[in-house]
């Protein structure tokens, strides 16, 4: 039974609230339309992409090229969503007062904009990295506005776990810009942040599941409510667990580093995911996950990049060789 305290909270709620920088930080509308808040994190899972590949670390113009191009691609992705769900932000309440509904922008402008990034992006990674990053960073593109926003998100409950690999394609470009090809490291990444995407995404969903009923999008906590909603979530989280423990495999070096350091973060992804199965409808529990899980994959990708410096190396080795002398005493 949901108490009175969150019968009101879930009454306020926007998603301002939920993402706190919102209320602090009002962005011009040609800014908005591109939406920069998701951005940081498809960069962040391009470095672990490279932090993954032998060709790590990139020289510094190739590394520039592949998050400037990816930048570009991911801000022309966000417009052209803006420009197709204008009309369901014209009838939710939070999402009204955006650039393209509210009228402080064209379609065509958002549209002229789109292209520019498109093709500004496509030249730097193109002309400063190679065709095959070029090319996934387009793909990734195209599966977010055509796969995830026309073609899945308004016709099934299952839309993100399909559409999500629009934002799992970053890692293959990380990878194919260090080395020219996507080898075992990008495709790990890959499938991480597939099987994370669900669990991150339902939580937000919880929270904002009368906005998605307002306007008839069939997310999951919508179709099949919190508790469901919960259970599904606990399938996913788990699996991440498992997954981003497999990264010890794939890392060309600092493995065991790299899972010591991350016990922790998957510790608390558990925690709060148990939390939220006691207490489906509490929203305030499935806003502490929603943003805890944007931090831990920004966490996971961190300590691929760390496990890669050469002190975390050499401590990795000594820890395998103090292992081994351990295990040869014992048995």
């Amino acid at each position: 039974m949901v108490s009175s305290t969150s019968e009101t909270f879930n009454e306020t709620l926007t998603r301002d609230d939920v993402v706190p920088s919102r209320k602090k930080v009002h962005l011009p509308p040609w800014l908005e339309v591109a939406k920069p808040r998701l951005i940081p994190l498809l960069l962040a899972t391009t470095i672990g992409g490279m932090a993954l590949s032998e060709g790590w670390p990139l020289p510094s113009p190739r590394l520039v090229c592949t998050l400037g191009g990816g930048a570009l691609a991911a801000a022309a992705a966000g417009a052209l969503n803006c420009l197709w769900e204008q009309d369901l932000d014209k009838q939710m309440k939070r999402t009204s007062g955006r650039a393209l509904p509210s009228g402080k922008l064209s379609p065509n402008t958002v549209f002229a904009g789109a292209i520019s990034c498109t093709l500004a992006a496509s030249v730097l990674l193109i002309g400063g990295v190679n065709c095959l990053a070029a090319g996934l960073s387009l793909l990734g593109l195209c599966s977010y506005v055509l796969l995830y926003t026309a073609l899945l998100k308004t016709r099934t409950p299952q839309n993100i776990v399909f559409g999500g690999v629009a934002g799992a394609i970053p890692p293959l470009v990380g990878a194919a810009a260090a080395t020219g090809h996507v080898g075992l490291g990008g495709w790990w990444l890959f499938a991480l942040v597939m099987v994370w995407t669900p669990a991150h995404f339902w939580a937000l969903a919880i929270l904002l599941k009368d906005d998605y009923r307002s306007v008839g999008i069939p997310m999951l906590p919508v179709v099949r409510g919190p508790i469901v909603t919960a259970k599904a979530i606990a399938v996913y989280g788990r699996l991440t667990v498992f997954l981003s423990m497999l990264g010890a495999f794939v890392l060309p070096e600092g493995g065991l580093f790299y899972v010591i350091l991350l016990l922790p973060y998957n510790g608390r992804l558990l925690q709060m995911i148990g939390k939220l199965n006691q207490n489906p409808e509490n929203l305030e529990v499935a806003k502490g996950l929603f943003r805890w899980s944007i931090l831990y994959m920004f966490g996971v990708c961190f300590l691929l990049v760390v496990s890669r410096l050469p002190m975390a190396v050499e401590f990795n080795n000594q820890l395998i060789s103090l292992v081994g002398e351990v295990a040869t005493n014992v048995f």
